[in-house]
């Protein structure tokens, strides 16, 4: 990998898996120097013995997000600006999925743009399809596949309603977990009995990716890691990320984040698929 850049473009949880990496080659590579460069969209760390960049560039959407009158808008069928960041790195990986179904503050646009015409709102799985079909067509298109690996990150699981990790709801948990039903005070994997798994987190969004990512021409290597994360409803930082007051932490119920993951933890697994897929 001398001299060439990773890139993962995404959302966070992309974020995430990219810091990882960052610790793991760090650990393999005590000695080198190193330098580190933080922006928005893009923020890059160097291995300056090496020539070697991991980049993370920020599109929680993938597509476009512009300015219009003082409205966001999504717009569904365009990569542009975005996209001319990621056309000379030596590996991409993408990711997106949880911001497509934020809503009220959390929500990241104002209005979507679809064919020329614009929509308050529609079925969000609907979006994320329209969306990720933008995303295929511009690397089908400006991407050579010749001398760029591209991956495409699964949608990460979250562990905020218990019921999907209890046996019918039954199953007995911690006293913290039970009272505050996300993955506060869980300290264990979730356990299959015998042979049978949870259903998994967003099938109707996983559906998606499987279709576009099989439609391409040259489909992305999809990283699957969605049913291997739904396992790990302690692998979240809870409210111990470092980023929450004494009155939030205090609440967990509320400011729990069961979303991301801890590091070291789970994107470490993630990466080591990805270092399996990327070299052998």
């Amino acid at each position: 990998m001398k001299g060439k850049t990773v890139m993962f473009v995404g959302d966070s949880l992309g974020r995430n898996q990219w810091e990882s990496l960052i610790c793991m080659v760090s650990a393999s590579a005590p000695g080198s120097q190193t330098q580190m460069t933080r922006g928005d969209p893009i923020s890059t760390f160097k291995f300056l013995d090496y020539g070697v960049s991991l980049s993370y560039y920020r599109a929680t959407y993938l597509v476009d997000i512009d300015m219009f009158q003082g409205k966001r808008i999504l717009k569904l069928d365009e990569i542009s600006g975005n996209g001319n960041a990621w056309r000379n790195a030596d590996v991409l990986s993408f990711n997106t999925g949880h911001w497509w179904s934020h809503r009220g503050s959390l929500q990241g646009w104002d209005y979507m743009e679809s064919g020329g015409k614009f929509y308050q709102d529609m079925d969000r799985v609907a979006a994320l399809e329209k969306g990720l079909r933008t995303w295929a067509k511009w690397v089908d298109a400006n991407i050579d596949r010749t001398r760029t690996k591209v991956f495409f990150l699964s949608i990460s699981p979250t562990h905020y309603n218990q019921n999907e990790w209890t046996d019918d709801g039954t199953m007995a948990t911690t006293m913290a977990a039970t009272s505050t039903k996300n993955c506060y005070g869980e300290t264990t994997p979730m356990i299959s009995g015998g042979a049978t798994y949870p259903i998994g987190a967003y099938p109707a969004e996983t559906r998606v990716v499987d279709s576009v990512i099989r439609d391409m021409q040259s489909p992305a290597y999809l990283l699957d890691i969605t049913m291997l994360s739904e396992l790990r409803k302690d692998g979240h930082p809870s409210i111990y990320s470092g980023d929450l007051s004494p009155s939030q932490r205090a609440n967990p119920s509320r400011s729990a984040d069961c979303s991301h993951w801890c590091l070291p933890g789970l994107p470490d697994t993630w990466n080591q698929l990805f270092y399996t897929a990327l070299f052998f």
